[in-house]
């Protein structure tokens, strides 16, 4: 973990552990009021959310996981760092804190492993909010990452020269004047070792390019229960610019939820949330207001 306090000025959050089988399961709990689950993706962690968080406690209950692995949860060498097992761990947060009227709120991963999770317990669940993400076998996968699956040479990039995760701060946003020295050393943080990174390569494995892996199947499970989802009130904000999960993604949303609301923002990437956060907060509070769910 970085020494540096600084970062943690614009991460001044309580720690809150779930215990799951020895391993200390890291989130956030901030604010009262109907809760928000922020679940987020790879290579982020729970200060991707920080600014959001911050600006609706006061009106919002927060619970923002970071993934085992991932952010402030322990890092195990050994363990099964693939989509079925993050909706696990997911699934018995949300029924030990005993959540109910649950808006999520996900990205990249966190849009498969958070739908996933509200499959298994959608009588839990009342809106869903989502940036820039997949919950659907991939219809394509950008070279910038077939090439992070090379043998040997990609697990040794992401692991050894944490290439993946500094790679996103310049390619997965817009405006990179955002990206100051303090921010960075926040979404770094938790990433100082070789094996402080083994979730990032997991999560990077267990893309399924054909159906032959076994997470295919997982995730066009999670598609066909998707449809059925259209009945919640739902908000798509998407950063226009991104590579990976690009405006054809936002496009099979929009297919899949045609009630949906819809929020392209033209000008940010990948990192939508931090390349937009003063504009993407007052979105957020009108849906959340409008869409109030009864208690």
């Amino acid at each position: 973990m970085n020494n540096s306090p600084s970062w943690r000025s614009e991460y001044p959050f309580q720690s809150n552990y779930l215990d799951l089988d020895t391993l200390r399961y890291h989130y956030l709990d901030e604010g009262s009021g109907a809760p928000l689950l922020w679940v987020h993706g790879n290579p982020t962690w729970s200060f991707y959310w920080r600014n959001l968080i911050q600006g609706l406690s006061p009106e919002y209950r927060n619970i923002a996981v970071d993934h085992i692995g991932c952010g402030l949860s322990d890092k195990p060498a050994k363990y099964s760092y693939t989509l079925e097992r993050h909706q696990q761990n997911l699934v018995h947060l949300i029924e030990h804190l005993d959540l109910k009227n649950i808006t999520l709120v996900a990205h990249d991963w966190g849009g498969a492993i958070g739908l996933g999770s509200l499959l298994q317990q959608p009588e839990r669940f009342s809106r869903i909010i989502l940036f820039n993400t997949g919950a659907f076998p991939p219809p394509f996968v950008p070279l910038r990452i077939r090439l992070c699956r090379i043998p040997w040479l990609g697990s040794g990039a992401i692991r050894y020269l944490n290439l993946f995760a500094r790679a996103a701060l310049r390619m997965a946003t817009e405006h990179p004047k955002r990206m100051t020295a303090l921010i960075q050393a926040g979404f770094l943080a938790p990433y100082q070792t070789v094996a402080d990174r083994v979730a990032i390569d997991g999560f990077v494995r267990d893309i399924p390019f054909t159906p032959r892996h076994p997470t295919w199947q997982v995730l066009a499970n999670i598609e066909a229960g998707l449809p059925a989802l259209d009945k919640l009130p739902i908000q798509l904000i998407w950063g226009m610019k991104d590579w990976c999960f690009d405006t054809r993604c936002l496009q099979r949303f929009q297919a899949l939820f045609p009630s949906a609301q819809v929020h392209p923002i033209d000008d940010a990437g990948h990192y939508v949330v931090e390349d937009a956060h003063e504009r993407i907060l007052p979105l957020m509070q009108s849906f959340l207001q409008s869409t109030q769910p009864s208690s």
